[in-house]
């Protein structure tokens, strides 16, 4: 390029909040911020931009059709799934995402989640009025699960997942890997690969470390919930269409499982009648999607960022997804 392209990021209060600076940026092109953009917005925000950054920005066939100076998509996230890529490869615009920057975090609050939920913390500290009426302050109203010993079941062995699975054997655990004929990981091969009914059934601990595909989506559902012990636990700080929503609501009201904690829905933010909203669901630890917002994982995203538009524009694109 002759000249500096002009650059658009969609979504820039989705990594900063205040606390990051986005000006480097600036060295690559001519910039538009945006703090939100709403889907009515897309394609007027999106206006003679050869980059545009997105990080949750849903770009369809149909704004990618009508962009037609549009040569680059950096998706600030690993996963891509709000991107057509099929429509960006039919067009020549080139997609790309940012791997591994989140992967410490992401796991921290995996096991964060996971270790509320085993301790009851939260029902603990919603009953501090009745604290002193314990007379040996202990109390032994809620159950305390012990991770040492248990099968921790991880679908998705790549570096989030491997990662907690690696702190989960520190802690005592044994780690199962949903085998899955689409998967390339190779990361900790000791780890046994086993069939889906396997897998359900003997896992004390489900966490889901898998990107959201079309063969993969709602795979937690009735079927796949039967199939888990009463005493189970399912984390999900993936995506949230990984889950049929309605189901995993039922099996917790039902104690078909023992409980949920989640960091992602399928619609975000949820609707008023979303199925996982309800006070009434039993065991079920839900936060919005904040698994990877660390300081530092997001300074890693923008570096990320910066460096794939720096190759795009070096003529040598990196980590293309499309």
């Amino acid at each position: 390029m002759t000249k500096k392209p002009k650059i658009t990021f969609l979504d820039s209060s989705t990594i900063d909040p205040g606390d990051l600076d986005l000006s480097p940026l600036n060295e690559f092109g001519d910039c538009s911020f945006h703090q939100i953009t709403n889907k009515e917005e897309t394609l007027a925000n999106m206006r003679d931009a050869e980059i545009v950054i997105t990080n949750k920005v849903n770009i369809t066939s149909s704004i990618i059709d009508q962009s037609t100076s549009l040569k680059l998509i950096v998706v600030c996230a690993t996963g891509v799934n709000n991107i057509d890529l099929h429509a960006a490869k039919n067009a020549g615009i080139i997609v790309s995402n940012v791997a591994n920057y989140s992967t410490p975090i992401v796991a921290q609050h995996t096991l964060a989640l996971l270790l509320n939920l085993c301790a009851n913390t939260h029902k603990y500290l919603g009953e501090k009025e009745l604290w002193p009426e314990s007379p040996i302050f202990t109390r032994l109203d809620h159950p305390v699960t012990e991770l040492n010993g248990k099968i921790m079941g991880i679908a998705g062995a790549g570096n989030i997942g491997s990662l907690v699975g690696e702190i989960s054997q520190q802690m005592g655990m044994e780690i199962h890997v949903l085998s899955r004929g689409q998967s390339n990981a190779q990361i900790h091969p000791e780890w046994p690969r086993t069939n889906k009914e396997d897998f359900f059934s003997k896992s004390d601990i489900i966490s889901l470390h898998c990107p959201l595909t079309k063969e993969n989506e709602h795979m937690i559902n009735s079927d796949t919930l039967e199939l888990m012990k009463p005493t189970s636990l399912f984390i999900n700080t993936s995506r949230g269409g990984l889950v049929n929503e309605n189901d995993l609501a039922n099996a917790l009201r039902s104690g078909k499982i023992a409980g949920a904690a989640l960091d992602v829905l399928s619609s975000e933010p949820p609707e008023i009648d979303h199925p996982l909203m309800s006070d009434t669901i039993p065991n079920l630890l839900i936060t919005p999607h904040i698994a990877w917002i660390s300081l530092e994982a997001r300074m890693r995203l923008l570096e990320g960022v910066i460096s794939n538009i720096k190759s795009f524009i070096s003529g040598n694109p990196s980590n293309r997804v499309a």
